[in-house]
């Protein structure tokens, strides 16, 4: 068996594997150490928006203080799982797939690979395929009006500079959901200011990043029995929030504001900035960890601007509404580009 990709998925399949010992197996990983998404996305205050034990393996409990947790800490996670259970061993790094077929006359799976600048053949009866759902050579970027004339630095999440720094600068973040939700207040710990200019807004909700109730319980009982636990009443507690929230949608909407007004007593703020047109949970809601977005807005080092791109200019943005917005650094936090398979 071969199992594509080397992040979360990949690694869980391959315990799994492992467990069914009448399988051989190795997995094809293109980047150079496992992790996947948290291998690849390393732009300032990257983490996860979901609880990590939920996101977890069963077999292996989180053991991180953070239930929302960084983006490195899940990357480590992920290495030291593989290194524990024996699944390094099985990995083939710097490999990556470029096409796969089926060939009937063998009942094999003929993959195409390329390694080191050298092709290669891997054959095998079952194809797993665990490479996401998103292009990892290109985000998604809109193809903004003039952006050639911008005079300082563009930049994608995606393919974060190592090179760059935002103290005392100017930054705009384009986009509204967790990535830019994540970047703000990451940025604005050095940044001259940042402006979060969306096109529209998202539901957001703040929430601790520690779970002082899953601590607890992996303070009095064994590791897996606390996880299984926590990991039930994450799940239950999801689910009824989602079916809440799609039942009584105005009562949620109520809640949402309430829950920003309490960091942004503005309400003519809140409403025009914080105030989606469609309902809860049409799109994800956003999560903010222990309301640092609100923080700094609140304070000053933040902002939040709703309305559209009318085209670059040298110093910045233009809006249709026309105002500008003068930057340094533009950051395009405008998404995934979505693809198949992963491939």
């Amino acid at each position: 068996m071969l199992i594509i990709g080397a992040g979360l998925s990949g690694i869980g399949a391959a315990w799994h594997l492992q467990r069914e010992r009448e399988w051989t197996y190795a997995v094809l990983e293109a980047r150079d150490r496992p992790g996947g998404t948290w291998d690849l996305f390393r732009y300032p205050g990257v983490r996860s928006d979901s609880d990590m034990v939920t996101l977890s393996y069963a077999f292996q409990p989180w053991r991180g203080k953070k239930s929302m947790a960084d983006g490195d800490s899940i990357r480590r996670y992920i290495e030291d799982t593989a290194r524990e259970h024996g699944i390094d061993q099985h990995v083939r790094y710097g490999c990556k797939v470029t096409a796969a077929e089926w060939s009937w006359e063998d009942n094999l799976w003929l993959v195409r690979t390329e390694q080191g600048g050298r092709s290669g053949t891997w054959t095998c009866s079952f194809l797993y395929i665990c490479a996401g759902y998103y292009d990892y050579e290109q985000g998604h970027q809109p193809n903004f009006e003039g952006v050639e004339a911008f005079g300082g630095r563009f930049v994608h999440p995606q393919f974060w500079p190592d090179d760059l720094d935002v103290t005392g600068e100017r930054v705009v973040v384009i986009g509204s959901g967790a990535t830019a939700i994540t970047l703000v207040p990451a940025l604005a710990k050095t940044a001259a200011h940042v402006t979060m200019l969306q096109r529209s807004p998202t539901y957001l909700s703040s929430q601790p990043d520690v779970d002082k109730a899953a601590d607890a319980l992996r303070r009095m009982l064994p590791a897996r029995l606390a996880h299984g636990l926590v990991r039930a009443r994450n799940v239950l507690s999801s689910q009824l929030t989602y079916w809440l929230s799609r039942r009584y949608p105005e009562q949620t909407k109520r809640h949402l504001r309430g829950a920003i007004l309490r960091y942004l007593p503005d309400a003519a703020y809140v409403d025009r900035h914080f105030a989606p047109r469609y309902q809860p949970w049409d799109q994800r809601l956003c999560v903010v960890t222990n309301g640092d977005f609100f923080r700094d807005v609140a304070a000053g080092r933040a902002s939040v601007v709703t309305d559209r791109i009318a085209r670059f200019v040298e110093h910045g943005i233009a809006l249709e509404s026309g105002d500008e917005i003068h930057a340094d650094v533009v950051v395009s936090a405008t998404g995934l580009s979505l693809v198949p398979l992963g491939a």
